[in-house]
């Protein structure tokens, strides 16, 4: 039942999602690329195959694409956030057409954004847009360092330019969907197509999302800046709904082939991360969100086995868990606690703790959980939440409980097309016994899930209760 207790919170909108490789010449590419010191997650030492340097140059783009983009869109104005992202494009073409030949250079990253900065000045003067302020846009980019492998931008300029873009993409003027492909798009470095896999739509539907979204920043005069006084506070809930939605994209697909989309998490938590840091993001409900994130990605490697299939909280190996990224989750939730605020991210944290800090499943400390969702459900009263308390409830008071407690639910009718509803109830029937009407549970929830991890995991309920049923 632990299964279905952490999957509460995962509305998920993401199925298959590939990310584009950057396939590069072994040769020079890997002799230079042991200099390269700039990416704190991966060594180069070790690196002997085309597809690993790919990954390694892939990670690099990523990050410093969303970088730069943010540092020009502040140089060339919001309006003109296409033609950052176009200078940028371009920019990585010309790594990829001279780094095979020439290798790495030894600051990646200071060349990626001197490269960028000498094609936006090429377009600033060619372009008659900007020949009124021309003058004043050169003089912000055209800085003189000591070397050409020294950053142009310090880290401070880049981290306060990626906030106010973060603003910009997750303004309430622009419907929630399009916040987060254009997040993506713009923060994230994805392409189109990446992001259309992620959103199971075309590459033209995606295109359109972002072209409106915008439009929207345009026609709405959405200011680059981060929003002063009373002004941050509701739009820093908006960044915090937008990093959710971005996050539980990841955790939980609703369908394809695959549960769990990692790299769309990882940009979650980075994006709270790179929030937290800064004073205007240094609030109790960022921290708390930071911390859900951590928590529940902590479990990721255990979550499906070698062969790709669903396995349940108590079957998960928790020596696999990462260690690291659990003390890191609880560093937040314990940074959440400041002041007086406490919000559904401080519940679901607090959930989300209650299972890392379990040293086993039957450890588990159902009555706090309970306690956190009775707490949760004045916050959130859909029926989502009302099930998973339901869950919580049964495992203290027993699974005939449970049943009552989910025909309970005021708004069960939205539930009728919610597989979980009927997976929870066959696990409820089943430990009663009931093995027949447990697998009619089982069968409908079968389906109507949608991935295929869960679907064999469903189906292996449904042959199990037919087969003692007969």
């Amino acid at each position: 039942m632990g299964f279905w207790l952490a999957r509460a919170f995962q509305p998920g909108a993401v199925a298959l999602f590939h990310c584009v490789r950057l396939f590069l010449f072994e040769s020079n590419l890997v002799n230079s690329a042991r200099n390269f010191q700039g990416l704190r997650d991966l060594t180069l030492k070790n690196i002997v195959q085309p597809e690993e340097v790919s990954g390694v140059v892939e990670h690099l783009f990523r990050h410093e694409a969303g970088k730069m983009v943010a540092t020009l869109t502040k140089i060339f104005g919001i309006e003109h956030l296409t033609l950052a992202e176009d200078v940028v494009q371009e920019t990585l073409a010309r790594a990829l057409q001279t780094w095979p030949f020439y290798g790495v250079p030894k600051n990646p990253s200071a060349w990626i954004m001197r490269a960028s900065r000498n094609l936006a000045l090429d377009v600033v003067r060619r372009r008659k847009v900007f020949q009124n302020k021309q003058a004043e846009i050169i003089r912000l980019m055209d800085r003189e360092t000591a070397g050409v492998d020294e950053a142009i931008f310090s880290e401070e300029e880049i981290r306060d330019d990626r906030l106010r873009l973060m603003f910009v993409c997750c303004h309430p003027a622009i419907p929630a969907d399009a916040q987060v492909a254009l997040a993506l798009k713009t923060l994230c470095g994805f392409g189109l197509t990446e992001i259309s896999r992620a959103f199971l739509t075309t590459d033209a539907a995606i295109a359109k999302r972002i072209t409106r979204a915008k439009q929207k920043i345009r026609q709405a005069r959405i200011p680059f800046e981060i929003p002063p006084g009373e002004e941050l506070a509701q739009r820093l809930e908006s960044v915090l709904e937008s990093l959710y939605l971005l996050f539980n994209e990841g955790y939980k697909a609703s369908s394809g082939d695959n549960l769990v989309r990692e790299e769309l998490c990882d940009e979650a938590i980075r994006l709270a991360e790179l929030l937290a840091e800064h004073p205007a993001g240094n609030q109790p409900k960022t921290h708390a969100l930071l911390a859900l994130m951590l928590l529940n990605a902590s479990r990721t490697p255990t979550r499906v086995d070698s062969e790709g299939n669903l396995l349940r909280l108590k079957e998960q190996d928790r020596t696999h868990w990462d260690q690291p990224m659990i003390a890191r989750g609880m560093f937040h939730f314990a940074q959440s606690a400041a002041g007086d605020e406490l919000s559904e991210y401080h519940l679901q944290a607090g959930i989300a703790a209650c299972h890392c800090t379990a040293k086993d499943y039957e450890s588990t400390d159902w009555r706090q959980i309970l306690l956190l969702y009775d707490r949760l459900t004045e916050f959130d009263q859909s029926p989502v939440v009302a099930l998973n308390r339901a869950v919580a409830f049964a495992k203290i008071h027993g699974p005939q409980a449970g049943i009552t407690a989910v025909a309970a639910i005021r708004s069960s009718q939205k539930l009728k097309s919610y597989y979980l509803l009927y997976a929870v109830l066959g696990e409820f029937e089943s430990q009663l016994n009931h093995k027949k009407v447990a697998a009619e549970h089982f069968r409908r929830s079968f389906e109507l899930a949608e991935t295929k991890s869960e679907r064999a995991f469903l189906l292996k309920r449904l042959q199990s209760c037919s087969n003692d049923g007969t």
